[in-house]
């Protein structure tokens, strides 16, 4: 039997779905073999910073190429027209132009989605390296407004740090949007760290925070990234794993299910919507942590030694888990999760806003992932939970702390509460729309 346009449509719309899936795990991989031959092959004393800007540059826009076919199209157009941006515009207007111009093609791009996937939403589509390189072009923006455009005596610490001082050149530019470590999956990263990474000081930089000669050393050590990419590779066929049991069969769906809601105490459908909300996580588990891995075996990521002498390599993690799943407040919770773009949200908008900052930087947050109401809900709810979280643990928590007993109930009702808070907060995040939002609020 002929299908109907719309089962067609449906049809179509899975297949480009499984292609797109597939195109980005086979695209990471290929990265993660390019990353270890880049860091042995073309380190900084074998090829100079031109030759592996270049480099990164070409591998980024194959694999974009690869991945998304002619939707690339819209990483280099807006590329492009902020590199004309960043080279017409005045000094103290170049963050504001830049931003405008960044959010609005990628808002102008999620509603064209719309109409491409309707609410099959997808995080392999190319929505996804659009808004890495829109994070990208306004925290470079910032930071040479920064640098350029305001005295030092403004900024603060972390701006003055990371403060750029001249414009980069287009090579250097195309590189630090373009490269093939990020391009697929990001994180984004600060622009002086990803340039003293290509010219070979990024690891220097942090050894020398250490007195050596104190720990016995008569030279710098030379700290290797394959423990901590063997290590992040694991965790990554863990939630591999995961994602292909647990996420397939506990569906956020469900969760509206009429028969489900006639049928199911209210306690046990509280316990489920944790157990569906813990199921899709695994996906974000494994995008991020593979992107983390490809990044650290090319040699970027280095972030220096712990206090018990232990190199570290999650200067651009995105998660750590064990803090999200053991969580006592929502602050926690989020400054643990997707934790480079909340990095980037306090850089470019929370320290930057002139009133409302929290709300602010919620309602940005929403915008750059998308137009779907799912998301506006999320975010509109966090503002909310988050004032009421601060307000509690301001005003009770200090009760708690007298005595062990009660600080360990304090923390065991604080874990549960801020665990559904949370499962409550991002089901609309995985529904979308607003009818299955308002049915589950319900």
């Amino acid at each position: 039997e002929t299908p109907s346009p719309p089962s067609l449509r449906i049809t179509t719309i899975f297949c480009f779905v499984c292609l797109l899936q597939i195109n980005f795990v086979a695209c990471q991989l290929f990265a993660l073999l390019a990353a270890f031959w880049f860091r042995i092959y073309l380190g900084p004393s074998h090829a100079s910073s031109a030759v592996r800007h270049a480099f990164a540059t070409l591998f980024g826009i194959y694999f974009a190429v690869f991945c998304f076919g002619w939707y690339s199209i819209h990483l280099f157009v807006l590329v492009m027209m902020n590199y004309g941006i960043m080279n017409m515009a005045s000094i103290p207007n170049i963050h504001r132009y830049s931003f405008v111009v960044a959010m609005g093609y990628l808002t102008l791009c999620h509603i064209s989605r719309i109409y491409i996937f309707h609410y099959g939403i997808l995080t392999t589509d190319f929505s996804g390296p659009l808004m890495i390189i829109t994070q990208k072009i306004t925290t470079l923006a910032c930071q040479l407004h920064d640098g350029i455009g305001r005295q030092a005596e403004e900024l603060t610490a972390e701006q003055n740090r990371l403060a750029v001082k001249t414009r980069p050149s287009l090579l250097e530019y195309l590189s630090y949007l373009l490269n093939f470590m990020s391009i697929i999956a990001g994180p984004c990263s600060n622009y002086k760290d990803y340039i003293a990474f290509i010219e070979g000081r990024h690891v220097h930089m942090k050894l020398l925070e250490v007195n050596w000669k104190q720990k016995g050393y008569d030279r710098l050590p030379d700290p290797s990234p394959t423990g901590a990419v063997v290590y992040k590779l694991c965790i990554t066929l863990v939630s591999l794993i995961l994602f292909l049991t647990l996420t397939k069969n506990f569906p956020m769906a469900y969760i509206i299910d009429n028969e489900f809601l006639d049928k199911t105490p209210f306690l046990s459908r509280l316990g489920y919507l944790y157990v569906v909300t813990q199921a899709a996580k695994p996906k974000y588990y494994f995008a991020w942590t593979l992107a983390d891995a490809v990044n650290n075996a090319a040699g970027y990521g280095f972030s220096g030694v712990d206090e018990r002498g232990t190199f570290r390599w999650d200067l651009l993690s995105n998660l750590n888990i064990w803090n999200i799943e053991t969580a006592t407040s929502f602050k926690m919770y989020i400054e643990n999760w997707n934790i480079q773009t909340a990095a980037w949200l306090k850089r470019v908008c929370y320290d930057r806003a002139p009133w409302y900052p929290t709300a602010l930087t919620f309602i940005l947050s929403a915008l750059w992932h998308g137009i779907y109401p799912g998301y506006y809900f999320t975010f509109l709810t966090g503002i909310l939970i988050t004032l009421a979280a601060r307000a509690i643990r301001n005003n009770c928590r200090h009760y708690f702390l007298s005595s062990v007993p009660l600080k360990i109930a304090y923390d065991v009702v604080t874990w549960v509460v801020t665990q559904l808070a949370v499962c409550y907060t991002v089901a609309p995040f995985v529904m979308l729309a607003v009818e299955p939002t308002i049915k589950f609020y319900k």
